[in-house]
């Protein structure tokens, strides 16, 4: 892929100084694909771990929880950080306790220890998602932003892709502690290659140096952590992360330098970036939470027929984002994706109707349609928010975005699940009908195609008010 890059020639006042911008490239690719498979790697283990430790699925699956958590609720302070002392000297930390995290996973003696590593793993996670996005400015040009982020896009995809199926054949090969052993040596890699060829950060000018909010932070984490739990337990968690949550803005209002500052949300482009990115992401989580009901109980597929059809998502990923990128780079971010949210609207109803007609064939061509639209608008949608984003501000804003990504896919396990489930109106969904299964495919993917319509309704409300 050509980019059109900085170079140490081209260093002048208020520019970025890089040395080797393809290979600064390709370790912030490495990073997110690190990111990424810590996410999806650990899941296929579950039953071995329950097994190996003598535990319940509950008790495991902290395993798969405690990353997911201290991601969602760490990365916009991982940003701040980053913005305040160095987003290429945090980044390399990040990628250090990310690295020493994973052989702690493998050498794991005990349940709760392998646990508190994945916690750690997660905060190393946090810290490579939002600075790995966050460093694209100094990596690339304003014009060829859009294909770097559709590079990531695809890094991030083929991560989740290859969790599954590469942890699948690591356990059956070598046991459990494999699949966390084989993110050191990858880790390493990328610690060798960013250090080598990400630019120096570069000292403030300002007289004053911004502080880092640690009450902003700790008010953050409590409500991200009770409106997560809240997805999962019960809604006095819910009212805890109303509360918490109010008690954060009123932090930020108060202190000087803020975790976030609440004006950037009078930005209509930002904030409308944020909301639609949230619901994009409740629809997308809905394929992975509804689809192997579906394919189990509504078609009576094998356990290998269904993981075979579920891959068919992340590899559409994998495929489209780069061209996504490029795509955003001709047409432009407003152009592309509105023909991306268009598409997901398109694939949406296809979902709630063409399984019905033609099986396994329509649920396939459903996803071939709604896939590519999520890569459009994901590459066309953090173009717009990062490509004109202070210095100085990167690293929070990758943060926020991030975070609203990741609020979309809690909220989705939860709330598209719950659809389903009522739609279907059935006692226990293991025992559902194909009827009442189809029914409640159909209700989920309508609803989702609404979310859609109106992250549209959202885009273009924002578009009006920006010019």
């Amino acid at each position: 892929m050509e980019l059109n890059v900085r170079s140490t020639a081209t260093a002048h006042a208020g520019r970025e100084i890089i040395s080797s911008p393809r290979w600064a490239l390709a370790s912030l690719s490495l990073v997110v694909l690190l990111a990424s498979l810590g996410t999806s790697i650990a899941n296929v283990g579950l039953p071995s771990l329950a097994q190996a430790f003598d535990a319940s699925f509950q008790d495991v699956q902290w395993v798969v929880l405690a990353y997911l958590l201290a991601i969602t609720t760490l990365i916009v302070s991982a940003g701040r950080l980053g913005d305040i002392i160095g987003r290429r000297r945090l980044l390399l930390t990040g990628i250090i306790l990310f690295t020493a995290a994973s052989l702690l996973c493998g050498l794991a003696p005990t349940l709760w220890l392998l646990i508190a590593a994945r916690a750690v793993q997660g905060l190393g996670a946090a810290i490579m998602m939002a600075l790995g996005m966050a460093l694209v400015g100094a990596t690339v040009s304003k014009e060829r932003t859009g294909s770097a982020m559709g590079l990531l896009g695809t890094m991030s995809a083929i991560g989740t892709a290859l969790g599954p199926s590469a942890g699948g054949l690591l356990i059956s090969g070598l046991g459990w502690r494999a699949i966390f052993l084989v993110m050191v040596p990858l880790g390493l890699a990328a610690l060798v290659l960013a250090g080598r060829s990400l630019p120096s950060d570069r000292q403030g000018s300002g007289p004053v140096k911004a502080s880092f909010d640690v009450i902003g932070t700790a008010l953050l984490v409590l409500t991200l952590t009770a409106y997560a739990l809240a997805m999962t337990l019960n809604m006095t968690f819910l009212i805890a992360a109303v509360l918490a949550g109010g008690l954060f803005v009123m932090a930020q209002m108060k202190v000087a330098s803020p975790l976030i500052r609440l004006s950037a949300f009078r930005d209509p482009a930002l904030s409308a970036s944020l909301v639609m990115n949230l619901l994009v992401a409740t629809v997308m989580m809905a394929t992975l939470v509804v689809g192997p009901f579906y394919l189990s109980r509504g078609l009576n597929l094998d356990n290998a027929s269904i993981g075979l059809i579920m891959s068919v998502g992340p590899i559409l990923s994998a495929l489209s984002g780069v061209p996504a990128g490029r795509l955003v780079d001709r047409l432009g971010t407003n152009t592309v994706g509105l023909l991306g949210l268009v598409e997901m609207a398109i694939g949406c109803l296809a979902l709630s109707l063409l399984p019905a007609l033609y099986g396994v064939i329509g649920y396939v061509a459903a996803l071939i349609i709604l896939t590519p639209g999520y890569q459009l608008f994901q590459a066309a949608n953090n173009t717009t928010v990062m490509q004109d984003v202070p210095a100085d501000r990167r690293g929070v804003i990758s943060g926020l975005l991030n975070l609203s990504r990741n609020l979309g896919l809690i909220t989705g396990a939860a709330a598209m699940g719950a659809v389903f489930a009522f739609a279907s109106a059935a006692p226990d969904m293991a025992t559902a009908s194909p009827e009442q299964v189809a029914f409640g495919l159909r209700a989920a993917f309508m609803l989702a195609a609404a979310l859609i319509a109106g992250a549209i309704t959202i885009g273009a409300v924002a578009s009006r008010r920006s010019t």
